[in-house]
């Protein structure tokens, strides 16, 4: 017997808390597919996505709630999968800043919608094993979400003069 097709492909789910973002869902929704795809392949079926777009004050309470930080940020993720194997499904959460991508996306003059992909490029990335802790290892990850987010049509993003 095949298998229902919902366990055949990535499901993203998407809650937009903070409205005053444009984003393109099914936008979204490819990007959250590619990275996927891209860094686990063999176990990308059966995989769930789910992103929640907050403000400032949102963040910072789950940020002083689950990392005990009082400030802001760009973007939390967890990854809830029950089994940490290559080829088990993930299940992993986002909270991204929408207020914090309109912000900097006007200060570094691109759109709000590629700087929020870039903060839900780099959450995924975190959850797929990603580190930004040194350096080498921030640059890797950092070069990894340009090339990503020029390969949908986002652009330059976090490697711009501005940051």
């Amino acid at each position: 017997m095949a298998p229902a097709k919902q366990d055949q492909e990535i499901v993203v789910q998407i809650t937009k808390n903070f409205s005053s973002i444009d984003a393109c869902l099914s936008r979204v929704k490819k990007l959250v597919e590619t990275v996927c795809n891209r860094f686990n392949p063999c176990g990308s079926r059966g995989t769930v996505v789910s992103i929640a777009i907050v403000d400032d004050a949102r963040i910072r309470k789950l940020n002083s709630r689950f990392l005990n930080r009082k400030s802001t940020t760009d973007c939390l993720s967890f990854d809830l999968s029950d089994s940490k194997g290559p080829k088990s499904p993930k299940l992993f959460e986002l909270i991204v800043n929408g207020e914090m991508a309109v912000r900097q996306a006007n200060m570094r003059g691109h759109s709000s919608e590629a700087e929020l992909a870039l903060y839900i490029t780099h959450g995924l990335l975190h959850n797929f094993g990603f580190d930004d802790s040194t350096e080498s290892q921030a640059r890797k990850m950092h070069d990894t979400e340009d090339k990503i987010l020029q390969q949908l049509g986002y652009g330059l993003v976090y490697n711009t003069n501005s940051r």
